[in-house]
């Protein structure tokens, strides 16, 4: 597994191991040590560690990617080069499954250099001889994730700033993580590409979901929608604040200003496969009251 120490691969690791599987799994940095578990120091830009990873493997699961970078260059060498070596190293080992988790983000390969990069990553995994599957997550949230943190916080306090006018799918980590272990154990069909979400129809409007946050946290908020050149000019102005380190670049501004980022209904995984268990606004409760004992959240 690669992405074992992020928010996604760190649920999927606990769901590997409850289901009664052994993981080896890469990292930039010394971990605890776990039962069922064994570290692979390494990095998606190292053969070496990557052979290790893969060797006596009966299923590869690439988790890992870029989602910010200052530049292209940081998303080749994320999401394409990355997913390149790690293809290399299970063909290398002899290892046929192959099971990748894309974005929705890969459908708009024109919008921003990231889903340029999720594209051409997916390119690289149909064109080869590996028994792929892919999963296009939408927006992943859950106990542990930092990437929607900054929204509770703004519901928290009453308000919630908006992008352009658009839809949203999500799913919780727990979900997506069971849908990853099930494919990873075999299930699912070959070359088949999945986009799972928790199966609200047509997926949430931007301020039903402000709306749900602010039940989440036990607040009724307000919401107010940025335009897209309010949105393009706050990440020219990060960057001149942050430079390579601003969060709100312009590549991540022409992402959240798409209006459609809902799954698609003909891709969902067949029932008898998966299933979504958590209910967003359960979820979302959930959420909060783990970011609230974290201490990560305060009314």
């Amino acid at each position: 597994m690669t992405g074992g120490t992020g928010f996604v691969g760190g649920v999927t690791i606990d769901q590997a191991l409850a289901a009664g599987h052994s993981v080896r799994a890469l990292a930039r940095k010394p971990q605890r040590e776990r039962d069922g578990v064994i570290w692979v120091r390494g990095a998606l830009d190292d053969p070496a560690s990557l052979a290790q990873l893969c060797e006596g493997a009966d299923v590869v699961l690439h988790i890992a990617g870029v989602v910010s970078a200052p530049d292209r260059a940081g998303f080749i060498a994320g999401n394409i080069t990355g997913t390149e070596n790690v293809l290399a190293a299970a063909k290398t080992a002899d290892v046929d499954r192959f099971v990748h988790v894309s974005s929705l983000a890969a459908r708009e390969r024109a919008l921003s250099n990231y889903c340029w990069s999720k594209a051409e990553a997916e390119d690289r995994v149909t064109a080869s001889d590996r028994e792929w599957i892919m999963v296009r997550p939408p927006a992943v949230y859950g106990p542990g994730d930092t990437e929607m943190l900054d929204l509770f916080r703004l519901a928290a306090k009453g308000l919630v700033l908006l992008p352009p006018s658009g839809r949203m799918s999500v799913i919780h980590v727990a979900d997506l993580a069971a849908l990853l272990v099930r494919l990873a154990g075999g299930a699912g069909e070959p070359r088949a590409i999945y986009e799972a979400d928790d199966g609200t129809p047509q997926g949430w409007s931007h301020e039903d979901f402000a709306d749900a946050l602010g039940r989440a946290v036990g607040r009724k908020v307000r919401t107010a929608r940025a335009p897209k050149p309010a949105l393009f000019m706050a990440a020219r102005a990060d960057r001149l604040l942050r430079g390579k380190k601003a969060k709100l670049t312009p590549d991540r501004a022409r992402y959240i200003a798409h209006s459609d980022w809902t799954s698609d209904p003909l891709r969902r995984p067949p029932r008898d496969l998966w299933r979504p268990e958590i209910a967003t606004p359960k979820g979302l409760v959930d959420t909060a009251r783990w970011y609230r004992a974290q201490g990560w959240l305060k009314l």
